[in-house]
């Protein structure tokens, strides 16, 4: 009787010890215990650390406190200046509430991404290009406002929002190209001409100052000609001097220009007045010694002599008759052709038949 009573001991105690074992939980630093015993809410939420329940009639449900990063599929959608994007975005949140995550949604994690995607398609559709562009705090501020009102009920805390990228057609992007150009171009026009400006102000100043002293308008020119010719593949120019213009601006005006040396050399003389004859007769000059017009003293051959008295020696018979050469009386005949057909060089080809059978006639005899 007693090994009996020792042996159901022994089970009742075993059992309890492998019951109690069974109520035995832990919970993590970064986790909360939601006990639901018997599908109710049992007590507060379960702290960190060791903590026990009924087996077999309380479950526990731990639920994680940390930061959730959750991606949101990229949405795409038509602007409100009806321009096609695709955008994706980020959203940080946590829970602040074990029980409500647990109680008040199924699961927490599902219905925050679902916010977010229809967050995201409103705010597309809301919003202008340039919006989604350039004023993105604006739109994460919005859209983590859209997705917190709701998710507060569930004991989950939207901590920021991130849109992270914003993907365009083609065909935008090259018009959008081509707008960042023709806005760079203008700004770019509006600084040249404003330095024009500038620069046009101080010109007018300079030529103020250069209008007082005119020599200093000479070291601007000799100034401008050093800075030029410092380059070496450079083709210099130099303008016309100041003098000469001055010059061209008072014969114009119809002042009296002032006639130097050489020009006056190059004015035509006037015609000489004619002389009153005097009494006493004047003989007149010796004529030089002249060869048919031309003067000894140049000592020019008789070929160019004046033939036809216009003052232009006629060497090749141009301008009058063709020349014959006159056979000389002698026996010698040096400037005549010989018999081996030596033609003169101022003959003509009638004048040549004619003295050739004059030469070949035999004399007659006397008597």
């Amino acid at each position: 009787m007693i090994q009996e009573l020792i042996a159901a001991i022994a089970v009742t105690a075993s059992a309890g010890v492998v019951y109690v074992a069974a109520g035995a939980r832990v919970v993590k630093q970064y986790e909360r215990g939601v006990v639901l015993r018997l599908g109710r809410l049992a007590g507060e939420v379960r702290p960190p650390g060791f903590t026990m329940v009924v087996p077999f009639v309380d479950r526990l449900r731990k639920v994680n406190m940390q930061i959730v990063t959750l991606s949101v599929p990229a949405q795409e959608g038509i602007t409100r200046d009806n321009v096609t994007v695709r955008v994706d975005a980020v959203v940080y949140f946590r829970v602040v509430d074990a029980a409500d995550a647990v109680i008040k949604v199924e699961d927490y994690r599902f219905a925050v991404s679902q916010m977010a995607q229809t967050s995201l398609r409103s705010i597309i559709g809301k919003s202008d290009l340039d919006d989604l562009l350039s004023n993105r705090e604006l739109l994460n501020q919005g859209m983590e406002l859209m997705i917190d009102s709701p998710a507060i009920g569930w004991g989950v805390q939207i901590d920021r929002v991130e849109i992270k990228d914003v993907s365009l057609p083609e065909t935008m992007k090259r018009s959008m190209a081509r707008q960042a150009e023709a806005d760079r171009e203008r700004r770019a026009r509006i600084i040249n001409a404003d330095a024009e400006l500038q620069a046009s102000k101080k010109l007018a100043q300079a030529a103020e100052v250069m209008s007082e002293q005119p020599a200093a308008l000479q070291l601007r020119l000799l100034q401008t000609v050093v800075a030029v010719a410092a380059e070496k593949n450079s083709t210099l120019v130099l303008p016309f001097p100041v003098e000469l213009l001055r010059f061209l601006e008072r014969a114009q005006s119809g002042q009296q220009p002032v006639v130097t040396e050489p020009q006056r050399a190059r004015q035509p003389k006037a015609p000489p007045v004619a002389e009153q004859p005097s009494a006493e007769p004047v003989e007149p000059p010796a004529a030089p010694d002249r060869i048919n017009g031309v003067p000894e003293a140049l000592g020019l051959p008789e070929a160019f002599a004046d033939t036809d008295g216009l003052g232009i020696p006629d060497t090749f018979g141009i301008l009058g008759e063709p020349r014959v050469p006159v056979e000389p009386e002698g026996p010698e005949d040096s400037g005549s052709p010989d018999d081996s057909g030596t033609v003169d060089t101022y003959g003509n080809d009638a004048d040549r038949s004619t003295a050739a059978a004059q030469r070949a006639e035999p004399e007659a005899p006397a008597g």
